[in-house]
Formats: structure tokens, C-alpha cells, sequence
């Protein structure tokens, strides 16, 4: 007999969706997510991308949800305060949940939710956080404190990473307590087995003046001092190659500097935000994914996957959570010293040389990110989150 998960999470995230997907058609559970900020099932405002984003791909379809009314004044994940759901344990409990699964505590629903039914019911958490920008000192011993308190309302935890499995054994859960779930995106989507994406690709190249045989370095996400494209723009200015272009898709507040620091150069492109169904076009545009972030908070890096499930080299800075795990130095990739110029240009420079290097390098990268997919994911819940309820 299936038992009940109930899963919580703030609003409905283009990467979650075909796993809750899945999920529901487990043999083992039966699923319902609760998404607790309400306001977001309207439109969804993003203040870095400066736009109310509609996602293309359908985000709640292949499973049951509800969207708890939250009550905030000030609605939003931009603080503990901005979601705060009065009826949401009484739903929860009024659907019969066996067990909860929370997906980031850091909202006045969430938080209390954990409190409310641990003890009652099976307790799981699933976040990506990591220790790679703490800095030490009293503010972080306190922030330690307060974490451990704040996870003793979880019975385990599902870290996504060695980063994130490092982060959950300093805030007090032990081993035995912590399950590996890997960070996954849609592999198969990203593949383009029909191949309309590649095609795609190839004529917005020829669009862009890229021609055939040349290299192009692609940076994707918002344009902010956290992800860090002025370090990929001053590396590429410094190296000076022949046939290499570099890609920006997105935008933000760093967005005119970059075009004042490229200007008169034919080399870098600029494109604008891309909606989920032309993501897969926007990787086969390029050779070489680089995510040369310098944080505070690029707890894992998607866009990893993402290149890497389309066949991509990846270049990725030592402050993204996914680096020590899906980079393996001089074979799919490199690991970049965070803002470190220098080594960026050198690394660019061995992976810019021949088109060849990039093919065989994004070869394998597809290789790697097979094993960090949805199925995986999904086993692990299935494989943790009941046993105690047997």
C-alpha cells in the first residue's frame, strides 16, 4: 500500500517540477506538494532578471498540488516573514501525510511546519547549502548555533552534493542521518534526442557571424558581481584568440558594463533572457560552459547540468557547490581559483585550442551527468523517506 508524502515547497521551480512529475507515479508513495507562497501562481516577479517571468514548460502538470493562501504583508522568499501559511499544517494533516518532506526552511510556514509534525510523522529536508562562503568569526559560530537548533526539527536530510554533506555534518546531523538525493535537471530534455535543437543552434550561430569550426565559451544566468561574467569578459580580453566568441545570455545589473568593456568587439554577444524551451538551443550554440562564480551563495550551479546533459566542457569556479562534483580536473573540465584571472586565461587557453579538446571534454561531461538524474533522485526518496514507517 502507498503511503503519503506531503512535500512543501515556496512556488512552482522549472527544476522541481518534472521530478514531482515522477514522483507521483511512484509504486511506493503518493504525493501531494504544498507550495506555500500563493502570490505565485499568478506571475512570478524575479528583481535580478529586472522581469515578471511565465515559464514556457509547464510546471504543474503529472501531479497533485495546492497552493496554501499566505498571509504575509510583505509576500515573497525575500525574507523568514514573507511566507506565512496559518492553515498549512491543518491541510497537511487534514490529506492524511505519513511523512513531510521540506524543501528550504528558511520561511515562517516551513520552519513551523517541521516543528509542528516532527515527532508525529517522518521529517525530511532537502536543501543545497554549503560551507564555501563561510568566513569564520563569532557571526558564524552564532549562525551555527541557530542552524543546529532549527535542524533538530528535521530526522534527516537529503544533501545533493559533497558540499552540501559537509554543510549538514557541521549543523548537527550525523551519518546515518544524511542520504544522498543528486542534483538533477532533465537530462533527457536537455539531450535533444529529436535533434530540433541542434539545428537550431547552428542557424542562430550563423545568425551571430560564428562560423564553422570556430570555439564559443557560453556564460548564461543573471548578470550580478555573485556570478561573476566581468572575470570571463577580462579573461577573454587578456587570451585575445582568433576564432573564439563568447556568449552572455541574460540579463542584469551588470549588464551595461559589460557591453561598455566588450564594445567594438565582434567576438562577444550578447543575448537577452531566454525562456525553459530554448535553453537546450542556447547550450548547443557553444563549445565551453563557464560559471566563474564568486558567490556568497552559488550553492550548486544547474546550468552545470544542464551543459553538461547537452555535451559540453565546463569551466566552473572553486565557489560552486557543483565543482567538486561534477568537474573532473583536465577530463570534462577545470576547476577555476575563484577570481583569479590569471588562471582563468591559462585555463582558457588549453580549452580553447582546438575544437577537438572541447568535443572530447563535453563527451565526458554527458557521460558524468548520467548518473546524476531524476531516477536516482527519486530511488533515494523512495528508499529513505518510508523506511522508517514500514
Amino acid at each position: 500500500m502507498k503511503k503519503k508524502l506531503a512535500i512543501i515547497s515556496s512556488h512552482p521551480i522549472q527544476y522541481n517540477a518534472p521530478l514531482f512529475a515522477m514522483l507521483a507515479n511512484s509504486e511506493k508513495l503518493e504525493l501531494k506538494v504544498f507550495y506555500t507562497w500563493s502570490q505565485s501562481k499568478d506571475s512570478l516577479f524575479d528583481k535580478d532578471f529586472g522581469k515578471t517571468i511565465q515559464w514556457d514548460i509547464p510546471l504543474l502538470e503529472g501531479y497533485p498540488y495546492e497552493f496554501t493562501d499566505n498571509v504575509s504583508k510583505n509576500p515573497g522568499p525575500g525574507s523568514f516573514r514573507g511566507i506565512v501559511c496559518p492553515s498549512l499544517n491543518t491541510h497537511i494533516t487534514e490529506w492524511g501525510a505519513e511523512a513531510l518532506l521540506v524543501y528550504g526552511w528558511n520561511y515562517h510556514a516551513h520552519y513551523h511546519a517541521m516543528r509542528h509534525f516532527k515527532g508525529r510523522i517522518p521529517v525530511s529536508f532537502r536543501g543545497d547549502s554549503t560551507l564555501l562562503d563561510e568566513s569564520g568569526g563569532i557571526k558564524a559560530a552564532i549562525r551555527r548555533m541557530i542552524l543546529k537548533y532549527v535542524y533538530r526539527s528535521a530526522d534527516f536530510a537529503f544533501y545533493v552534493g559533497e558540499n552540501s554533506r559537509q554543510y549538514f555534518l557541521k549543523h548537527g546531523f550525523s551519518e546515518g542521518h544524511l542520504f544522498f538525493a543528486p542534483h538533477a535537471i532533465d537530462n533527457r530534455r536537455f539531450s535533444d534526442p529529436s535533434g530540433r535543437m541542434s539545428l537550431e543552434a547552428e542557424q542562430w550561430r550563423t545568425e551571430l557571424g560564428i562560423r564553422t569550426g570556430d570555439i564559443a565559451v557560453l556564460f548564461v544566468g543573471k548578470f550580478e558581481a555573485k556570478k561573476n561574467p566581468l572575470l570571463l569578459i577580462q579573461s577573454a580580453v587578456k587570451l585575445n584568440r582568433e576564432g573564439v566568441h563568447y556568449l552572455f545570455v541574460g540579463n542584469g545589473q551588470l549588464e551595461q558594463q559589460m557591453k561598455d568593456l566588450t564594445a567594438g568587439k565582434s567576438q562577444f554577444h550578447f543575448i537577452p533572457f531566454q525562456n525553459q524551451s530554448r535553453m537546450p538551443a542556447v547550450y548547443y550554440m557553444s563549445d565551453i560552459l563557464a560559471l566563474p562564480s564568486q558567490g556568497p551563495g552559488e550553492t550548486w550551479g544547474l546550468v552545470v547540468n544542464e551543459a553538461m546533459a547537452c555535451g559540453k566542457a565546463v569551466l566552473v569556479s572553486d565557489k560552486s557547490g557543483c565543482a567538486i562534483n561534477l568537474v573532473e580536473q583536465g577530463k570534462n573540465g577545470y576547476i577555476l581559483a575563484s577570481g583569479d584571472v590569471e588562471q582563468c586565461v591559462e585555463l582558457l587557453d588549453k580549452m580553447t585550442a582546438s575544437a577537438e579538446i572541447a568535443r572530447e571534454m563535453g563527451k565526458i561531461s554527458k557521460k558524468i551527468i548520467s548518473d546524476w538524474s531524476f531516477e536516482a533522485e527519486c530511488k533515494s526518496f523512495e528508499d529513505h523517506i518510508f523506511s522508517s514507517i514500514k
